[in-house]
């Protein structure tokens, strides 16, 4: 329809106000999508706590005790590991820290192993944040009644519901008895179904309590990347004591599991713009008095000594200290310069022995071409007898051409670096002047008898046979289902009784 030329200023007004009034709804919409990305909040300030950690390697000292923590029951500390429980039954095993934690806010990661041959494992591993150490109990190996919460990991399936393995978040104010019978999803204020049994690489769980919100991730085990983690559960508006402890435990029932912890790293979490105090300000003033008084004493003790080794050593009173030891460039040359003494001497002992081998192998050849000359033999059968010696030359002849290859690499690479030295060198000339004379003696061998291809050894016959194949293979088969049958009713029995 034809718009009259009156109207037409008047629609071109009216199309200019409403692109105008969009472009300033469309910029008020983006300013605020702006303005809440950017007040997204801030990640927490990190700081390891090492008081309150432990990893491999090195983990367990000579004693068998683990720095700041103490382990109790059939925990087996090791040098990369802790080995909360073996596979075996009715174990009961668990690691606490020896001080108590007073972070507000706190991040703990967690590496841990659980394996077993059974298709089902029991009981489970817990991690734990108490009031208290719950150093023996019958909660995965740790006391019931705790305050403050658990994070289980449950292998063992008691309610029959096929919900196991899973992570259960149990939060306890010390008047609660776990809920063995239905696996504690009674009690649960969070839950995920996680399988973290046999995984191919360790599993990491990473426990997060910030602002009263717990929150749990975790790693299946699957990768070895260490930050592939997934979310697993959270939990608000959760109240945990002001201080506690950190613990593991484990226990194992009528099926069993080893229960291997790796790594537990704690983290204290700070608000953005809240500096964390220093690491003095932690330590009460008597302790600080009693490292002081340690420290002097330690310093006391040492100059006596240095008087002591002063007097008894007059000669190198003078000397540095650093001239009485061994640089690490010094300690490099003098091992180089040995190993490269017994390879030479090491060859010296095999040319001995090959000139002795071809001192052997001259006679026979002259003993073997008279007697052909005396007998007139045919030249088939004394092209046979040259065979069965002059295949071992051959193989000789190989093996020093690998070798003075090799020889002379490995002087060009001692060159290169500028790390030979003038003995080096020689070393090496030899070495190769030996080889060449050998070469020639053997070749000259060779060429005297006129051999020339070197025969190649004949492929080994096949000793089995498709029947046979075939029958063992059924017997095998055989054997395993009757073994996974009896294994499926040692499982079910043993299921039975737990």
């Amino acid at each position: 329809m034809a718009v009259p030329a009156a109207r037409r200023p008047v629609a071109a007004a009216v199309m200019v106000a409403v692109t105008f009034l969009a472009a300033v709804l469309f910029r008020r919409s983006a300013a605020d999508v702006s303005a809440d990305g950017s007040a997204s909040p801030e990640a927490p300030h990190r700081r390891f706590e090492y008081k309150y950690s432990f990893k491999g390697p090195h983990l367990a000292q000579p004693d068998g005790s683990i720095p700041f923590w103490i382990h109790t029951g059939n925990a087996i500390p090791s040098a990369d590991q802790v080995r909360i429980t073996p596979s075996l039954r009715s174990q009961r095993g668990s690691v606490w820290t020896k001080n108590k934690v007073s972070f507000e806010h706190w991040e703990a990661e967690v590496t841990f192993r659980v394996s077993g041959r059974s298709r089902m494992g029991a009981d489970g591993l817990a991690v734990w944040f108490t009031s208290a150490q719950g150093l023996d109990g019958p909660v995965y190996g740790a006391t019931d009644l705790w305050n403050g919460v658990g994070i289980f990991f449950d292998s063992f399936d008691n309610d029959g519901k096929k919900n196991n393995p899973a992570l259960l978040v149990v939060g306890n104010n010390g008047k609660l008895v776990y809920d063995h019978q239905n696996d504690g999803t009674t009690q649960a204020l969070g839950t995920c179904l996680r399988d973290f049994r046999n995984k191919p690489y360790p599993v990491r769980a990473k426990i997060t309590y910030y602002k009263k919100t717990l929150t749990v991730m975790i790693n299946n085990g699957f990768t070895p990347d260490k930050e592939d983690y997934e979310f697993c559960t959270k939990v608000d508006n959760m109240v945990l004591p002001s201080e506690g402890f950190f613990g593991i435990s484990a226990a194992t029932g009528g099926l069993a599991d080893d229960h291997d912890v790796l790594s537990f790293l704690l983290f204290r979490l700070t608000e953005p713009g809240q500096q964390p105090p220093p690491p003095e300000s932690e330590i009460p003033k008597e302790e600080k008095d009693k490292y002081q008084e340690e420290f002097q004493n330690f310093q006391q003790e040492l100059d006596k000594k240095k008087e002591e080794f002063q007097k008894e050593h007059p000669d190198v009173q003078g000397e540095p200290i650093e001239d009485l030891y061994e640089s690490v460039n010094d300690r490099e040359i003098r091992q180089i310069f040995e190993g490269q003494n017994r390879i030479h001497l090491e060859i010296k002992q095999l040319n001995r022995q090959l000139a002795m081998i071809l001192d052997e192998q001259r006679r026979y050849v002259s003993v073997i071409t008279d007697e052909i000359a005396k007998k007139g033999t045919n030249a088939e059968s004394g092209q046979v007898g040259m065979l069965f010696i002059v295949f071992p030359l051959c193989l000789y002849r190989n093996s020093f051409f690998e070798s003075l290859k090799q020889i002379g690499s490995a002087q060009h690479q001692g060159q290169a670096t500028g790390m030979g030295t003038y003995e080096t060198i020689q070393h090496f000339n030899d070495i190769k002047e030996h080889l060449h004379t050998v070469k020639r003696d053997v070749e000259h061998l060779v060429q005297r008898n006129k051999v020339v291809k070197c025969p190649e050894v004949p492929p080994m016959p096949s000793c089995l046979s498709i029947v046979h194949f075939t029958i063992f293979i059924v017997v095998q088969s055989v054997l395993f289902f009757c073994y996974i049958m009896y294994k499926s009713q040692q499982e079910a029995a043993a299921k039975k009784f737990f």
